[in-house]
């Protein structure tokens, strides 16, 4: 018999991609944490009530025994908020994700226990001390989960009516490539751990969706490992999405086995068209030189591009803009984003930046990739500003909608229009930023504290340096 209720809650983020702004659907779910979550707690002894903030209110009245919240940056401070109400009426509540495991002892300030990092190893623990009373403090485990014998992804809890995509399967964690700006080889580690693959296509076939996005850091970064899971895949009639490095992207069997298993879009970071700027944040993998026959290989199996760009690099000028957006409308790619590079707080760029005092902002609301909260190298806030901006109204402007149709092309023209249309709306006509150039704030009294510490001796100590403000 349950006895006690926990509440899950996702706070509202002030983002196109979770925001409902299509025939009430969002374009993404961003639910996939929490559902690995429910996953976790046992359903004969609690009942688990999930809520998007993004999608529906939160009841508030709710006479809920624990409430737990998961947090990106940009909306971490909305969680807080979420946190304190729950508290001034006696629930306990618990935090998770992204922000609070580089910053805990921030968090702590507005819940009763953090979990750092992964929650599988540690959810017994919680659950008994809130059996007991004390549950309190930091829940982190000194190693990491094996991926084996996950449990399946609470899916029922999820209003999938409400999202274009809602189901995102989880193959491995982890990546290799140690991006400076990146937080995954910090929380997640350097080495990938993979999932059994007979447990990947049963939680495929059990999750009730035709279209799932496999939601890895690098699905193709270990070449074997994603063919098996591929051919795993062809004939179930599966339609499926992934982010992928672009090297081995380039490889003709891999792309054949997408196609064949049912692909329809991959999402590759090529970041930026200068090598020199790739190679200062450790994006080593990426050829500039290669991307635009990249493309047009891709587009050949059948397959969408979902090229992922971002601007403010020390490397860049003004010139920047112009040249990323004529390359991406020339080289055809099917969708884009491009994003305003941003010091989440732990990141390797994060000590970086604070090291050279050029972090400006500590308003963790303004660290959306849309704001600039730090001081570029090479040209004025404003003309980055200016400068992202125009990036989406000419990539997405109908001129280029209309030069980049897949007029003569397999690929899917539903998925392409879906993403343009998004995107169109979200970022070109339906997002307006006020005070994009974020105002000086004071210095957080939190540092933060990256869950694993980089095993690279340079980037060690410039964790170490950087982390007294």
């Amino acid at each position: 018999m349950k006895t006690r209720l926990i509440h899950l809650i996702n706070p509202k983020a002030d983002s196109f991609t979770t925001r409902p702004i299509f025939l009430s659907k969002a374009l993404y779910s961003p639910l996939a944490g929490l559902l690995a979550v429910a996953a976790t707690i046992p359903e004969d002894r609690y009942e688990v009530i999930l809520t998007d903030e993004n999608i529906e209110p939160i009841d508030f009245a709710l006479k809920a025994d624990l409430v737990g919240i998961s947090a990106m940056t940009s909306y971490v401070l909305r969680g807080y908020e979420i946190a304190d109400k729950f508290r001034s009426r006696g629930i306990p509540v618990i935090m998770g994700g992204v922000h609070p495991s580089f910053m805990p002892s921030e968090a702590l300030e507005h819940a009763d226990a953090v979990v750092v990092g992964e929650v599988e190893p540690v959810m017994p623990k919680i659950l008994d001390d809130l059996e007991s009373g004390s549950l309190k403090g930091i829940y982190k485990s000194e190693q990491r989960h094996s991926m084996d014998e996950m449990s399946i992804p609470r899916y029922d809890l999820v209003k999938k009516s409400k999202y274009l995509n809602s189901t995102f399967i989880q193959t491995s964690r982890g990546c290799h490539h140690g991006c400076t700006f990146c937080a995954e080889q910090l929380l997640n580690g350097l080495r990938i751990r993979h999932r059994p693959v007979d447990e990947v296509i049963r939680e495929i076939d059990m999750c009730g969706e035709c279209h799932v996005s496999l939601n890895d850091a690098d699905f193709f970064g270990h070449a074997k490992r994603a063919k098996a899971i591929m051919q795993q895949l062809k004939g179930r009639g599966i339609k499926w999405q992934a982010g992928v490095n672009s090297r081995v992207a380039n490889n003709d069997e891999l792309l054949e086995l997408a196609a064949e298993s049912g692909c329809y879009m991959l999402s590759i970071g090529f970041e930026s068209i200068s090598r020199n700027t790739l190679k200062s944040v450790h994006k080593h993998v990426n050829r500039p030189e290669t991307f635009h026959a990249l493309v047009e290989k891709i587009h050949s199996y059948g397959i969408l591009v979902f090229g992922l760009f971002m601007f403010g690099f020390d490397g860049d000028d003004p010139s920047v803009f112009e040249e990323t957006t004529r390359f991406n409308i020339e080289a055809d790619y099917d969708a884009c984003a491009y994003s305003v590079l941003t010091p989440y707080p732990g990141t390797l760029l994060w000590y970086d930046m604070l090291n050279h005092n050029r972090v400006v902002c500590y308003d963790w609301n303004k660290y959306d990739q849309g704001h600039i909260v730090y001081r570029p190298t090479n040209m004025d806030p404003q003309v980055l500003r200016d400068g992202h901006m125009m990036a989406y109204k000419r990539f997405y402007s109908l001129g280029s909608i209309a030069r980049r149709f897949p007029y003569n092309s397999s690929r899917s023209r539903l998925h392409w229009c879906v993403y343009n249309y998004f995107f169109r709306k979200g970022e070109v006509t339906g997002r307006t930023i006020k005070n994009a150039i974020a105002s000086p704030t004071e210095v957080p009294c939190h540092m933060a504290v990256p869950p694993i510490m980089p095993v690279n001796r340079e980037m060690r100590e410039l964790v170490l340096s950087g982390n007294h403000y």
